[in-house]
């Protein structure tokens, strides 16, 4: 993706951010008069999905391995909000579901890319032995669409577009994270609800745990979503294997590690090397982390990869 150059430069021009930041990678005798650590924020999502594991992890990793830096996790409503956190400068790195990108380049907001990570896999759950076993047996029912603000809420309401129960005769809307989604449907307060995370999703593996679950089949979808909005759509399965539940497929779509724009290239191509090299202990604080590779991580569209990340993957030739 390509920005005017006096875009760019007015952006790098941000100034005190920018300059704390270089100042944090200059030699050891210049940093001693420094005063503050430099804050890197990660914008994540609900303390019980992938986002939130996979960020605390990464903040270990930069605040133990880059002298000067401190690494913090920031609980969000998830990728919509991640990307106006880190495109205003609220925050340092952030993740987000691809769809939730503008498709027209111009316009994306000021975030580059640092990495694709993994697959967000769109889940519809519900009470096993319930009258919900298909997408549109939500007809009429109340159903959770996600936080305002997340990606889940992007996902699910353009699968009920297209499914034609995105209108006042389809389904009564509660937006609602993660954590108060299951306790309303343990509740009874709802009927079914949609989350998008990387496999497992710890709240829903909790919910299955505990009572009779289902998941429901949503891969006859995909297609839909592709023609209408486009290619970043695919199917993916969920195996028994993950909650003990039956296997289905559902509708998945990339996740990116972004980054604000105006950071400096060795410190991004830093983090770029310690996201890769470090995939056997992300992938301890969540398995989506282990699915990460150099080659796969480039493809970032409609994001461009900030240029720090550019040159630890040319250097490490994916």
């Amino acid at each position: 993706m390509s920005r005017t150059s006096s875009g760019r430069v007015g952006h790098r021009r941000a100034g005190t951010a920018a300059l704390l930041l270089i100042a944090a990678f200059l030699p050891a005798g210049c940093r001693e008069a420094r005063a503050e650590p430099v804050a890197i924020r990660i914008a994540t999502g609900s303390p019980t999905a992938v986002y939130h594991a996979f960020g605390q992890s990464l903040a270990t990793i930069l605040n133990r391995e880059l002298p000067g830096v401190r690494a913090t996790v920031v609980v969000t409503a998830a990728s919509a909000e991640n990307v106006r956190l880190v495109g205003s400068g609220a925050a340092e790195l952030g993740f987000t579901q691809a769809d939730v990108l503008p498709t027209n380049p111009a316009d994306v907001p000021l975030v580059d890319a640092v990495a694709r990570v993994y697959d967000d896999q769109l889940h519809l759950v519900t009470t096993d032995g319930g009258p919900v076993r298909t997408l549109q047996d939500l007809r009429g029912r109340r159903v959770s669409v996600g936080a305002p603000g997340s990606g889940t809420e992007i996902t699910a309401m353009r699968l009920l577009e297209v499914a034609a129960l995105g209108g006042p005769d389809g389904v009564h809307r509660e937006r609602l994270g993660l954590d108060d989604s299951v306790a309303a449907l343990r509740s009874g307060r709802i009927d079914a609800f949609f989350f998008s995370g990387g496999l497992p999703v710890r709240g829903i593996d909790d919910l299955a745990g505990q009572r009779a679950t289902r998941i429901v089949d949503l891969g006859e979808w995909t297609e839909l979503l592709r023609v209408r909005y486009g290619q970043v759509y695919v199917s993916r399965d969920i195996p028994r294997s993950v909650y003990g539940v039956m296997s289905v497929t559902t509708v998945a779509n990339p996740n990116y590690l972004i980054v604000r724009a105006d950071l400096p290239e060795r410190l991004v191509r830093e983090v770029t090397r310690l996201l890769m090299e470090r995939r056997t202990e992300l992938a301890a604080a969540h398995p989506a982390a282990g699915r990460m590779s150099p080659r796969s991580a480039i493809a970032t569209a409609p994001l461009s990869l900030h240029p720090g990340a550019a040159a630890w993957y040319r250097a490490a030739k994916p």
